[in-house]
């Protein structure tokens, strides 16, 4: 079998999640690469099925030196990425997120390829300047990390090459479910709070530092890693769907409602202590995000995501309790 999918980063959240719902399409032909280390993400990867696996920088060595031997590729999901919002080393993310896109979007357009690439929300900053996902306003955007600044440098570079108009850009909002233990400090609050549950019975959130919110009442657009992956092989498999996409559900639910949640999905009362937020972040930290996804309805995206309750409950009884990853079901 030749592989015809590539899927960079594909031991991720987001990338196992999207070997998962191919595989349960009947595909199987799949080259997955990702930069496996130490840690458990391979653990990812172990119930799901592909043709081949690469390192990332040995993938990159062989489309350099070796392209003829992936021409059965036809279709690219980018998600390999650095995605620490917390990372500081500038070079490494420009060469990991910018870099390696630039290098790896220039060969698949070359060759017709469809390219999906993941963005971020993180390119909006602060959302005083809107979260409108067209391109006109591309420039006017202000990434309060250098993340967030990495992916919208590529935004930047795709535009002014007139290739958006030939691939998919997505912006993940705040993604969250099974398969992202390996994440540490980068997981969910889901993740981390079932953790905090089981060990003092309480969920710490942030409080706020603007007198214009509530402490917990900070929002954030939601979105259950079945449901953003369902909307990226949607925009994947529509042809005339080209440019930047908002993927969310368009409702922001704040940080108490989703402590809520997962209380209520294990079935005990709420019991939440609030924190003060480091300094370091607090003047990066967005209190309103929400994804308007009107460009995604316009391509034909007609289905309702799950709801907050239901995406914490299934991801809380159906994986966190039992320690099972996709595929595993």
């Amino acid at each position: 079998m030749s592989p015809s999918i590539l899927v960079t980063g594909g031991a991720g959240l987001i990338g196992s999640a999207l070997i998962h719902a191919l595989n349960q399409r009947g595909r199987e032909d799949i080259l997955v690469t990702d930069v496996l280390g130490k840690d458990a993400k391979w653990k990812n990867l172990s119930p799901l099925r592909f043709d081949d696996y690469m390192q990332a920088d040995a993938f990159l060595d062989r489309l350099e030196c070796e392209p003829e031997s992936l021409d059965s590729i036809r279709t690219i999901f980018h998600l390999g990425a650095c995605s620490a919002t917390t990372e500081t080393d500038t070079g490494y993310l420009m060469e990991n997120n910018f870099g390696y896109t630039k290098r790896l979007a220039q060969w698949a357009l070359q060759r017709g390829i469809r390219f999906v690439y993941a963005s971020s929300a993180a390119t909006y900053g602060d959302g005083t300047r809107g979260m409108d996902d067209g391109s006109d306003k591309l420039e006017s955007f202000r990434p309060l990390n250098a993340y967030g600044y990495s992916k919208h440098l590529f935004d930047l570079h795709a535009r002014r090459n007139g290739w958006l108009d030939r691939m998919v850009g997505i912006k993940y909002f705040n993604v969250f479910g099974p398969n992202e233990g390996h994440k540490g400090e980068m997981r969910s609050l889901v993740s981390k709070a079932y953790e905090q549950i089981l060990e003092t019975g309480k969920v710490r959130l942030f409080r706020s530092h603007r007198p214009d919110y509530r402490d917990g009442e900070q929002v954030r657009d939601f979105v259950y890693v079945k449901d953003a992956v369902a909307m990226t092989l949607h925009l994947a498999d529509t042809p005339a769907a080209n440019g930047l996409f908002n993927i969310g559900t368009g409702t922001p639910r704040s940080w108490i409602d989703l402590a809520t949640a997962l209380f209520k999905a294990l079935d005990r009362n709420p019991e939440i202590e609030f924190i003060d937020m480091p300094d370091h972040i607090r003047n990066q930290y967005q209190y309103h995000t929400c994804a308007d996804v009107s460009r995604l309805r316009a391509t034909g995206w007609n289905t309702t995501p799950t709801s907050l309750e239901d995406s914490v409950g299934d991801y809380v009884r159906n994986y966190l309790v039992p320690g099972k990853h996709l595929g595993e079901e």
